[in-house]
């Protein structure tokens, strides 16, 4: 795409539009009260604020603390109209002060400085940049609930500078296109050499997470252990939009690997699959389905029961969260209670899988002391049921060191698998 395309379509996309409405306003739970929630994983829900502050998990993803506070600042000093006088974040249509407003801006700013470093020749630098924006762009479209025209905008520019930036790095980036049911979604796989077939790592984040978030995950620790990384979006996630989150949560997993044959690159004969939240949900299901296809399983804070099962674990969950959670399921306009009462049906121990079955699969429970989403007992119930499985309870603090530790042990254990 050249320069001059890629300007039009920033102007096009964000061209002002006062009908766009309001995240917090497009779920509308019934029967609700703020809850605060406070761990490395999830971030801070914090007084005054609709979204939960995932400044950890974003200062670990390479955006600068500084500009990152700047731009809180920016939206508590907004005079604008806002949907909720007492969240900060509420500011209605794209105008200063709105979140998908500001951090769109920022992601403009960083792709402003990417092209004066391609034309000096400097690639590597640029490429970078990029992938700054496309971090800023996507975190402008969180938390990515349906109907969010403003946020779905903000996603098309975090997919295409994350593109335009892999053409300046110096490993390779590939898309698979997989079929199911008719329709086709997008994987990426990033190599670090393409002479040889590598073991891979098919890795998926949260329900609120953008595969094009987990570009550090590669560039730190899969990468430089010589893994190739696959990446997907949840069912309901980006390029995953068009399939529901349903109780079958690894079913586009279970596609791409049951496709994976077909890819360059990959030894088919040595593929684990590593998940974040809900996606660790999605991992250790699909060892329970794929024996023969899967060599190990991870879940870092896997959505996997007590988060799903346990009506007290639920009632406190903070807004954000259990709206994006209606958004996936289509249940817009329905009381909290009413939600709460489907959410089981996902838990892995209610399908009949964890602690009931047995596994071949290696799978690795990997979580966070006092982790209000996945118990140490969740993680357990993993090492219980599979051969050589295990569980791993981290110390919370520091919490921004939460995700560097949990991915040194990570990639230790696939190493040891995958070998």
């Amino acid at each position: 795409m050249s320069e001059q395309s890629k300007v039009n379509l920033s102007e096009k996309l964000f061209a002002p539009r006062q009908t766009s409405k309001e995240t917090s306003s497009l779920v509308k739970l019934a029967g609700f009260a703020d809850m605060p929630v406070h761990n490395a994983l999830d971030g801070d829900s914090e007084h005054g604020w609709y979204r939960i502050l995932r400044r950890p998990q974003w200062i670990w993803q390479g955006i600068d603390p500084i500009e990152m506070e700047a731009v809180f600042s920016r939206m508590a000093n907004s005079d604008a109209p806002r949907t909720r006088d007492d969240l900060l974040d509420t500011v209605i249509g794209y105008k200063p002060g709105n979140w998908v407003y500001e951090w769109s801006q920022l992601g403009g700013e960083h792709q402003k400085v990417a092209r004066y470093l391609i034309e000096q020749g400097r690639g590597e630098e640029a490429a970078n940049e990029l992938l700054n924006a496309s971090m800023h762009y996507s975190i402008a479209a969180y938390p990515h609930l349906k109907g969010d025209a403003l946020a779905a905008q903000a996603e098309v520019q975090a997919n295409q500078t994350y593109r335009d930036a892999m053409e300046y790095m110096p490993h390779q980036m590939r898309t698979i296109d997989i079929k199911y049911e008719n329709k086709t979604f997008q994987a990426f796989i990033h190599l670090p050499r393409t002479d040889k077939l590598l073991p891979t790592v098919v890795v998926s984040g949260g329900l609120d997470t953008l595969q094009s978030d987990l570009w550090r995950l590669y560039h730190k620790y899969l990468g430089p252990a010589g893994f190739a990384m696959v990446t997907l979006d949840m069912p309901s996630v980006g390029h995953s939009s068009h399939w529901s989150l349903t109780e079958d949560t690894s079913r586009l997993h279970q596609a791409l690997l049951q496709q994976i044959k077909e890819v360059p690159w990959v030894d088919h004969t040595r593929v684990a699959m590593l998940g974040f939240r809900f996606g660790g949900n999605a991992a250790i299901r699909l060892g329970f389905l794929e024996p023969t296809r899967l060599k190990a399983c991870v879940s870092v804070g896997g959505v996997l029961h007590s988060g799903l099962a346990e009506a007290k674990r639920l009632e406190s969950m903070p807004r954000m969260y259990l709206d994006m959670l209606a958004s996936r399921l289509g249940k817009h306009g329905v009381s909290k209670t009413s939600l709460i009462s489907h959410l089981s049906a996902w838990s892995l121990k209610t399908q009949g899988l964890l602690g009931r079955r047995r596994s071949e699969v290696p799978m690795l429970g990997l979580g966070l002391k006092g982790d209000p989403v996945c118990s140490e007992m969740d993680n357990q119930l993993v090492a219980m049921s599979s051969r050589g499985g295990k569980a791993v309870t981290l110390p919370a603090k520091p919490l921004h060191d939460g995700y560097h530790r949990a991915m040194v042990m990570a990639v230790d254990w696939l190493k040891e698998k995958l070998e």
